[in-house]
């Protein structure tokens, strides 16, 4: 119930957002980039805050979700959704392929492999021009269609992620209370001793990836028809890099702490534009303000903050009656 009550709270605030701040640019423009990259935070999430194996090659899936679908739909003329479905289907293969090999990795090993799938993904993107557009990118991608309902505007964009995000809060949070969440925990405290309590670690971990990768894929597929374009630098091992820095701002072992880093890393550098030649300087101030005094990430520590106030505050009202009645009795 508490976690139902959460994910209600949390999608009322969605709905209610464009009615608060009507015709507002940071509502329907950049809300948009901050739900998808907020989807991309929670799988990755799942990956490194939950199972604790860290990737740097996270844009790769995303990058392939969005691509298939733009050469499906642009060069051969396919539906949208039919080229999602593909992109889910060769995007969990190759996640599948490539986890049993790389996951027996640990520390900075498996995340220079991880790195190294990333860089190739993208290398085949620039090279592959004849396909893919090379490094010039592809236009042209169609929208999506709902039952009839066309995505053709800034404010139906915002209303089809913002209900792809909730779901997308929603398993998460399901399969961290189940029991493969509970395998992941335990995988995350340590792998011998998962083994030894019978879990099949190799396995946990390949689901988990693949999992993670198949959410990536389709946000880029979304990603993908929502820009109408698609080219490298979007895909590229920066963007994995930012994707990290969410999940670790946010809160790792955190849905919402995964949802907040990803809207602060997409509306901060908006809101600091004002201050131009500056701007870099001061981001990467506030980052490291918020690592050195909220190394739990801000989402955790926000919340063990307000924790401390309401405890704080109860022992002051609980000193204040028992000091009283201590004054009653003496009279």
């Amino acid at each position: 119930m508490k976690r139902l009550g959460g994910l209600s709270l949390f999608a009322l605030a969605v709905a209610l957002l464009p009615f608060i701040f009507p015709d507002n640019y940071y509502v329907t423009v950049v809300a948009v980039s901050a739900g998808l990259h907020a989807i991309l935070a929670i799988s990755l999430n799942l990956l490194m805050g939950y199972a604790g194996q860290i990737s740097l090659g996270h844009a790769a899936f995303f990058g392939i979700g969005a691509y298939t679908s733009a050469v499906l739909t642009t060069r051969y003329g396919w539906n949208p959704w039919p080229s999602i479905l593909v992109g889910l289907a060769f995007t969990g293969t190759l996640a599948y392929i490539v986890a049993r090999p790389i996951l027996k990795l640990k520390g900075h090993y498996l995340a220079m492999a991880t790195l190294g799938l990333g860089i190739i993904v993208h290398i085949f993107i620039v090279q592959m021009g004849w396909l893919t557009g090379g490094p010039d990118g592809m236009g042209g991608i169609p929208t999506l269609s709902v039952f009839g309902w066309t995505i053709d505007s800034d404010e139906r964009w915002y209303v089809a992620i913002g209900v792809l995000l909730v779901l997308v809060i929603w398993l998460a949070l399901n399969i961290i209370d189940s029991r493969s969440g509970r395998a992941l925990r335990a995988l995350h405290g340590s792998e011998v001793a998962a083994e030894m309590m019978g879990i099949n670690t190799a396995a946990t971990k390949t689901g988990v990836f693949v999992l993670a990768a198949l959410i990536a894929s389709v946000a880029g597929s979304v990603f993908a028809h929502q820009q109408a374009f698609v080219s490298p630098d979007s895909f590229s091992f920066f963007f994995s890099i930012e994707l990290v820095t969410m999940v670790v701002l946010g809160g790792m072992a955190s849905t919402y702490g995964a949802v907040l880093g990803a809207i602060i890393l997409t509306f901060l550098p908006e809101l600091l534009v004002i201050f131009e030649d500056y701007e870099v300087m001061i981001f990467g101030g506030i980052l490291m303000g918020m690592m050195i005094f909220l190394p739990q990430g801000l989402f955790i520590g926000l919340k063990d903050l307000l924790h401390k106030l309401v405890h704080k505050r109860s022992n002051k009202a609980k000193q204040a009656a028992s000091q009283k009645e201590n004054n009653h009795g003496v009279a």
